[in-house]
């Protein structure tokens, strides 16, 4: 399912918003370093590798859709880019000492991901896993949106906040588990409101006419709210340590 953002690979370029610098700042704290090499997990087009490079690590990128794979190749040259999944890619002997997902996790197999994390790892390395959750700034807004969305797709669901620390830490294979929350108000117009709505997995997953219609009635919303929603993200940052024995 992690191949269905290849078809709007620039917009999700243009449109999906960066990381704190503070994400960097709070990984090298955690690890106590400088990481010798960093693997990234789902690499995208380069959103959270961008935060990663704040690190000053060599970094690999496993990135499986070759559309989304060559768009970060061409932002990112100086990283080195793996057309592969996470399943397909074979850690190298004796692990890596950071390994980072970047709103990627939810893509993986949940009954291996922490084990192959634990894995990939070498002794004492740093899991790390970040992505943003989105909110809005205005409740009325929040209410409208899902009302409007929910009645195209009554069945759609999302995942609770902080679900991946509390799914890394039930795994019982890290230690030193921790989780750090950052918060900013994004305003957008309602084009690029709707092109970023074009690139969640959820709405890509669904059919034309379903996506037309979500996107008709998200517009007229937005622009009775005067052409301007304003988004509350909260980016999440898990921390997690493979333990030395």
């Amino acid at each position: 399912m992690g191949m269905v953002f290849g078809e709007v690979a620039d917009t999700y370029h243009d449109v999906r918003p960066g990381y704190p610098e503070a994400i960097a700042d709070a990984v090298r704290d955690y690890h106590g370093a400088t990481p010798e090499r960093i693997v990234e997990i789902g690499a995208g087009t380069g959103t959270g590798t961008r935060a990663l490079l704040r690190l000053g690590a060599p970094i690999t990128c496993l990135e499986p859709d070759p559309r989304m794979a060559a768009r970060l190749a061409a932002n990112l040259p100086q990283v080195t880019v793996r057309t592969e999944t996470f399943e397909q890619w074979e850690p190298p002997a004796g692990g890596v000492p950071l390994l980072a997902a970047a709103l990627a996790w939810h893509w993986l197999d949940p009954a291996t991901r922490n084990r192959r994390a634990h894995d990939a790892l070498r002794p004492g390395g740093t899991l790390a896993v970040f992505g943003h959750r989105y909110g809005y700034a205005d409740p009325a807004q929040s209410r409208a949106i899902d009302i409007a969305l929910r009645a195209i797709d009554p069945d759609g669901k999302s995942r609770p906040a902080g679900w991946f620390h509390l799914d890394v830490t039930a795994s019982g294979l890290f230690t030193d588990v921790r989780a750090d929350t950052f918060d900013r108000d994004l305003p957008l117009p309602t084009d690029r409101y709707l092109d970023l709505v074009r690139t969640f997995g959820p709405f890509r997953q669904h059919t034309p006419d379903q996506q037309i219609r979500a996107l008709t009635a998200v517009r007229s919303l937005v622009d009775n709210f005067g052409g301007a929603i304003v988004l509350r993200l909260r980016t999440t940052l898990v921390l997690a340590r493979r333990p030395h024995v």
